[in-house]
């Protein structure tokens, strides 16, 4: 990067209660466009070495005025996370997710989340200046979470702040990333979620997430559909088969990093997207980015929860 890039990541970060080995629960803070934010920013800084790289990273929400959220603050701007962005709303609370794993080391969640403050992040006031605040950025990162926690009408309101994003210059990024449970139905979030690919430079779908909502597809189907939609860079992600990757008419199909046994898969796409952003923001191939975002995952997914320890960060390659 030859001159600094401003990055912003729009979404919901929650509680986060992980089982332990020993039955109990450990806390930690979480959610899929926070974790993509906090990689980013380890990134930017030269992972646990330091060291600007060129690049800045911004969350944008809504939290309450509780000890959590006040904690969630802590714990970004110790990240390195810019937070002048985020929306404090007086008696509101995060929401909150557990994680369990399997001896495969895939997880399961359980949510509450229906009444959390990142939900009205693009209401009233503040949330017309957070919608505003999109423009000022050189990338913005939102998922399909991120749209399920909006209502109806807050999501036209993001849709029209992408258009301004857009028309201002500013690069889009989209990861599909489908939880059932946020959505009426797999139609209705499809829909929502081709609105966004819409207006998105670059894609960084789950293959499972894809086949979910649009019925069994390979990769290269999958990733033929995002195209038509406009996206001209796509990297469809398929945990251990690798990842397609497709630029134009150019493809690449990547492998994943070998020899890796998961002991928790939590954040391994959100990890892989963060790198693989900021590789391309640093103006490598997406061939690059993408064994990179495969080199993050595999560490990420060596460790419990959603974000390692900064010393446990693989070295810049």
């Amino acid at each position: 990067m030859t001159t600094e890039m401003k990055i912003a990541a729009i979404g919901e970060c929650m509680i986060e209660l992980s089982t332990r080995a020993d039955g109990g629960m450990a806390l930690a803070y979480g959610g899929d466009t926070l974790n993509t934010a906090v990689y980013l920013a380890r990134l930017c800084r030269g992972g646990s070495a330091g060291g600007a790289s060129g690049c800045t990273v911004d969350y944008l929400t809504a939290l309450g005025d509780d000890p959590y959220s006040d904690e969630m603050v802590r714990f970004w701007q110790h990240e390195g996370i810019g937070t002048d962005k985020v929306i404090r709303l007086p008696g509101r609370l995060p929401g909150l997710y557990t994680i369990r794993t399997d001896p495969q080391g895939e997880r399961s969640f359980h949510y509450w989340r229906a009444t959390a403050a990142a939900r009205e992040m693009l209401q009233g006031e503040q949330g017309a200046a957070l919608a505003a605040a999109l423009c000022q950025y050189d990338l913005v990162y939102l998922s399909g979470i991120t749209l399920s926690i909006l209502a109806t009408a807050d999501r036209g309101k993001l849709l029209d702040a992408l258009d301004r994003a857009r028309s201002a210059g500013v690069r889009i990024a989209f990861d599909c990333n489908y939880r059932p449970r946020g959505w009426p139905d797999a139609a209705t979030a499809g829909q929502a979620m081709d609105q966004i690919y819409r207006r998105s430079h670059i894609a960084l779908p789950g293959l499972d997430d894809e086949c979910a909502l649009h019925g069994a597809m390979d990769p290269a189907t999958a990733a033929r559909r995002i195209a038509d939609l406009g996206v001209g860079e796509i990297c469809l992600k398929n945990g251990a088969g690798g990842c397609f990757l497709r630029r134009g008419m150019e493809i690449e199909e990547l492998p994943a990093q070998p020899g890796v046994m998961p002991l928790d898969t939590t954040a391994a796409g959100d990890s892989f997207n963060a790198a693989y952003l900021y590789h391309r923001l640093l103006g490598e191939s997406g061939v690059e980015a993408a064994r990179a975002g495969h080199r993050l995952a595999a560490q990420v997914i060596q460790y419990p929860g959603a974000v390692i320890p900064i010393d446990a960060m693989p070295p810049p390659s």
